[in-house]
């Protein structure tokens, strides 16, 4: 890493670490109560286990966990560092598979971006817009929320100061009529990138459904392989209830991976752990602010640290 990452990468890890000081300090202040003075017990095991869960990590998850911990150190007296530097680094191991960017493979690259509303789901396309620009890609955004007309003034604003154009249609317009027309305009323009928002009204969750695989059906039209990603959207504050928006999302349109936002907000950031346990679905980027520079790629270490209220690695 050269000297000018490195100062770089550690503001992030800062942001990282004081975004999920809530959950951080949670867990950090649990295991030094269990771990004072104490060995590794049944008594000490379960504890922590339950700890584990009330963080968000998730039954499985916490279970793995403590069970690695129980096959290396029982009977042993344990700090908390120790204990925290452990489940960091088997935290890591099980985010490892899933730390992975958006790959732009194809031009125009289409990223259709799903998720219920609140979820932080406009800021994020903004976000990943404003990013790639500065990658120098040339990027598109089609305003396909027209029931919100704050969803389109959110966007435009965002494409404003990122120098994109935002594709939008009179409120109400048939949303896969606009997808279809920004697809047209990406290709005319020589974009690198089509990211393409969507209504989250779960209310009436089998008419969003219809909408989306509308939205898909007209994009293959134009591009057989279209949407080359899906993005699910989920807020962190929602906690476990994160599982069951991403069985349904997987439900309605093919979600090829996460985008978490507000684990500022939250002491559930341990329910990014527990989702790439139980579904596997690469975690593409994470938010811990309102800024653009709030959202990055998803790095497995940085995050099981920040998790733990650990320093980086240097």
């Amino acid at each position: 890493m050269s000297d000018t990452e490195q100062p770089e990468k550690r503001g992030w890890f800062r942001r990282l670490k004081d975004g999920l000081s809530r959950t951080s300090s949670r867990i950090a202040e649990g295991i030094g109560a269990i771990f004072t003075k104490r060995k590794l017990d049944a008594a000490t095991l379960e504890e922590l286990e339950t700890l584990l869960i009330q963080a968000d990590l998730g039954v499985a998850t916490a279970e793995t966990l403590v069970e690695g911990l129980r096959r290396e150190r029982f009977g042993q007296e344990v700090s908390p560092e120790e204990v925290r530097e452990h489940l960091a680094r088997e935290i890591a191991k099980i985010l490892q598979p899933v730390a992975r960017p958006i790959a732009l493979e194809r031009r125009p690259h289409v990223v259709l971006v799903v998720g219920v509303n609140g979820s932080g789901k406009t800021t994020t396309i903004g976000k990943l817009a404003r990013n790639w620009r500065a990658e120098g890609k040339r990027v598109v955004i089609a305003a396909g929320d027209t029931f919100r007309a704050a969803a389109v003034e959110q966007l435009q604003v965002w494409g404003e100061r990122a120098g994109v154009p935002v594709i939008a249609g009179a409120p109400g317009a048939d949303a896969a009529g606009l997808a279809f027309d920004a697809l047209q305009r990406a290709r005319a323009d020589g974009a690198d990138v089509l990211v393409i928002d969507t209504a989250g009204r779960l209310q009436n969750k089998a008419g969003l459904m219809e909408e989306l695989r509308k939205i898909v059906r007209v994009l293959k039209k134009l591009d057989p392989d279209a949407p080359h990603d899906c993005v699910l959207v989920l807020d962190a504050t929602v906690g476990q209830n994160a599982h069951q928006q991403v069985e349904i999302f997987k439900d309605m349109v093919g979600v090829t991976g996460l985008a978490m936002t507000k684990l500022d907000g939250t002491a559930k950031g341990g329910v990014v752990v527990a989702l790439a346990e139980r579904f596997g679905l690469p975690v593409y980027a994470v938010g811990v602010g309102e800024t653009a520079d709030d959202l990055r790629a998803f790095d497995a270490t940085v995050f099981a640290r920040s998790l733990m209220g650990l320093e980086p690695i240097r």
